[in-house]
């Protein structure tokens, strides 16, 4: 069968397929089940396979890929107003087939197997953080419930809730007591889990040249640089920086009509993850630039007397987001300003 371009609407088990000739009649409209979905792909000439860039969607694209067949992902954002009349499979596959066949649509990067490995291992690595997070406030709430205060920060209720245990005199049951024992256990295998995280990603740092490039800047570590390369790559699907810092919601938003420019605070699209990592470190490089006297920490030093800290932070990740396609894409070295 040969075809101009196959839309596939994913699924676990039944997917839509919708296809164009080059004459964009409809040639193909028909629900294939997972296990057959590659023998079907088979039976098509090499063509354009589009798709929405959701779960699942890059392990099918290497294996059409391995068909001979050239794959786009699209946002799905970008798939839904293309979408007619009520929502079910067929309808989204040719709401993808027609988003896809635009001039000026965007597609989405496939990522290689070692991006996504490196994808694995930063949310897991988030689940933990973030139960740990959940565990100490739950150990807090508890106690407060009988007049112990821990502090704030894990660090504090790490060190503090085996004195609040070992005091006999504090008021706390014994039965709330061996609760809060069994949450500190689980706590410390939440530190070591982290801990066993956070040497696959610096293993992972180590091994990728484009890792290392990405952590020459400054304020950017083994945790930042490999998520950059786990999201973007190598970068050269944004065409310069500010698009990249475009798609981190690192921009102002806007909303202007008639003529009148307004902006507003940064649009927080795209990875949330990631723009996180980037403003953490931004914050750290905003801490010390009273203590330095090079041209960029002189900049960051007059931009928060005249804009505040707030926007100074923001200011220099959406730099750091421009200094890093630049490493990224065009294979540059970091040299200090």
């Amino acid at each position: 069968m040969k075809l101009k371009v196959v839309a596939i609407d994913l699924a676990k088990q039944v997917f839509a397929l919708y296809g164009r000739d080059g004459h964009d009649k409809v040639r193909l409209r028909e629900k294939v089940r997972r296990e057959s979905l590659r023998a079907k792909l088979r039976q098509i000439e090499p063509t354009l396979v589009v798709m929405e860039a959701c779960g699942g969607a890059h392990f099918w694209a290497q294996e059409f890929e391995k068909m001979g067949h050239t794959v786009r992902m699209i946002a799905p954002q970008y798939v839904k107003p293309y979408v007619k009349t009520n929502k079910n499979d067929f309808n989204d596959a040719e709401g993808i087939c027609e988003a896809a066949l635009r001039p000026n649509m965007r597609f989405v990067a496939r990522k290689s197997v070692e991006q996504l490995e490196m994808q694995a291992v930063h949310r897991v690595h988030a689940q933990y953080s973030k139960q740990r997070t959940a565990l100490a406030n739950e150990m807090r709430g508890i106690l407060t419930e009988f007049g112990v205060i821990l502090p704030l920060g894990i660090n504090k209720v790490r060190t503090q809730v085996g004195d609040v245990l070992e005091d006999a005199e504090n008021g706390v049951p014994d039965l709330v007591r061996n609760l809060i024992g069994q949450l500190r256990d689980r706590l410390r295998e939440l530190d070591a889990s982290l801990l066993q995280q956070e040497k696959l990603l610096k293993q992972l740092y180590q091994n990728n040249e484009l890792c290392q490039r990405a952590g020459q800047l400054p304020g950017v570590g083994v945790m930042t640089a490999t998520a950059v390369v786990a999201a973007g790559g190598d970068l050269k699907q944004f065409r310069n920086g500010r698009g990249f810092a475009a798609w981190l919601g690192l921009v102002p938003r806007q909303h202007s009509s008639g003529g009148k420019t307004v902006l507003q605070g940064i649009s927080k699209r795209g990875n949330c993850y990631l723009r996180k990592l980037l403003v953490h470190g931004a914050r750290s490089l905003v801490r010390v630039a009273d203590k330095k006297t090079d041209a960029r920490n002189l900049w960051i030093q007059s931009l928060k007397q005249r804009r505040g800290y707030c926007r100074t932070t923001v200011a220099v990740a959406n730099k750091q987001a421009r200094m890093l396609w630049v490493l990224l894409a065009r294979g540059e070295s970091y040299k200090p300003m």
